[in-house]
């Protein structure tokens, strides 16, 4: 039954209104209070039990055991409005009735409809019609504690996520189709000179697209704007509530994600280290994702335009990738531009994957006339190159052969700078960042909602 479930969801803690017609004795007595009007004036304003006794008063005899008490109002009624005077003689009835009070129950206090629906949403239930007319200083601002409020709101969120199941589809077809480009175009690098260059490439690549993907969770909050401020506007729960249930939410997939794109990518690349090396990784696309969500979610809430705020976005991570290091190396960034490099989201991800790749002091990356691959003299032949190595070995006093290793993984790390912040550091930086940008989401709801419960 309608009523039924209505008289749940007022129970639940929220103030249900509705107007009905000839209910029966059933429905009749499934409701909190009664309010009848005839001609925009209140005619009778109680409880549905008092229904009875008050006509009852009103016209002078009792009103039959086996008659409906809201018939027998209803049918009162039409009759006054059909006299001369209408409901007027019932009108001045009802305000004696509510100045004398009923005699057979305790004298109270009436209060505004406006102020009884506002106690009752602070107490989270409906609330009888008496009090002092101002609220106590005991009475709660919100109905639910905190706790409460983050798993019915993350309930909700991943309902609203499981009825639509294609847009988390998307996000793993679209990482799945980049990882496997990437694994396609960077195939089976080898530990040459042209292999390090080609390393570079990937994890810039694979880094900074990480971010992109993320931009399609800007529509998100965009679209729920309008009923998160017509929620809150009234305190049906908190700001932190909602970003932390967005937050809880928003997380499983990103491991799912990120697993997908560092398996599709860390075998076929070739990349080295093993399963330690490969769990380090899957953390780094994590920490990126994570970020990468937070920042979206942030700038979504400052700029409420899908348009605008893919231009936003789009714009901001163009930036982030050139301060990265990897298009110019840090120690050859102007002064007056260091603070971008630091503060690029995609600096950390991108120098945490070089030094997982590179920190291994004893793998050898360019060897004897490797040394000369992208000069002059590499397209000469190996003879001629040999020749030019023990020129200078003879130069430098040693014995240069073409096994020998001239440059390792710690020579390509100190030659593209990226060394002033350690991988797990790197790795920390990232996941603070999506806790940073989600703190920031938090103040623009602050600040951009006003509460009209005040």
């Amino acid at each position: 039954m309608v009523v039924q479930v209505l008289r749940t969801i007022a129970r639940s803690g929220s103030v249900v209104v509705l107007t009905i017609h000839q209910p029966s004795a059933r429905i009749l007595g499934t409701l909190g209070r009664l309010l009848l009007i005839s001609g925009g004036r209140t005619v009778y304003a109680g409880t549905p039990a008092g229904l009875k006794l008050f006509f009852s008063e009103f016209v002078g005899t009792p009103i039959p055991d086996n008659e409906n008490p809201a018939e027998f109002a209803l049918d009162t009624i039409r009759d006054l409005e059909h006299q001369p005077g209408g409901a007027a003689l019932l009108v001045d009835f009802n305000a004696r009735w509510q100045m004398a009070g009923n005699r057979n129950t305790k004298k109270v206090s009436p209060m505004s409809l406006e102020f009884a629906i506002a106690e009752s949403v602070s107490r989270g239930k409906l609330v009888a019609g008496c009090g002092t007319g101002v609220l106590s200083s005991s009475v709660p601002t919100f109905a639910n504690p905190l706790m409460t409020e983050v798993w019915v709101l993350a309930k909700r969120s991943f309902t609203n996520t499981r009825r639509m199941p294609e847009l988390f589809g998307m996000r793993l077809g679209t990482l799945m189709v980049m990882g496997l480009i990437l694994a396609t175009v960077f195939l089976r690098l080898d530990d040459t000179p042209k292999g390090v260059q080609e390393r570079l490439g990937f994890f810039a690549m694979a880094m900074s697209s990480l971010f992109y993907v993320c931009a399609d969770a800007l529509p998100v909050f965009i679209q729920e704007r309008h009923i998160y401020l017509r929620e809150t506007a009234h305190n049906a729960y908190r700001r932190i509530s909602y970003v932390l249930a967005n937050a809880v939410v928003s997380f499983p997939p990103l491991v799912i994600l990120s697993v997908v794109f560092a398996v599709s990518t860390f075998f076929p690349v070739g990349l080295a280290g093993g399963g330690a090396s490969l769990v380090f990784f899957a953390l780094v696309v994590l920490g990126s994702l994570w970020a990468g969500t937070g920042f979206v979610l942030f700038v979504s809430a400052v700029v409420p335009h899908v348009m605008l705020s893919y231009t936003v976005v789009a714009a901001i991570l163009a930036y982030f990738l050139l301060f990265s290091g990897f298009f110019i190396n840090r120690d050859r960034i102007p002064s007056y531009w260091i603070w971008l490099h630091y503060v690029s989201l995609v600096k950390y991800p991108y120098q945490a994957a070089l030094q997982n790749e590179f920190s291994n002091a004893n793998r050898c990356f360019t060897r004897g006339i490797q040394v000369f691959d992208g000069t002059p003299i590499g397209g000469m032949s190996d003879a001629v190159k040999m020749k030019v190595l023990h020129a200078i070995s003879a130069a430098l006093g040693t014995n240069v052969t073409a096994s020998t290793c001239i440059v390792t993984g710690a020579d390509v790390l100190t030659q593209h700078a990226v060394t002033d912040v350690g991988m797990w550091t790197c790795l920390i930086v990232i996941a603070l960042f999506g806790f940073l940008f989600r703190a920031l989401f938090y103040l623009v709801l602050l600040v951009g909602s006003k509460n009209k419960r005040k």
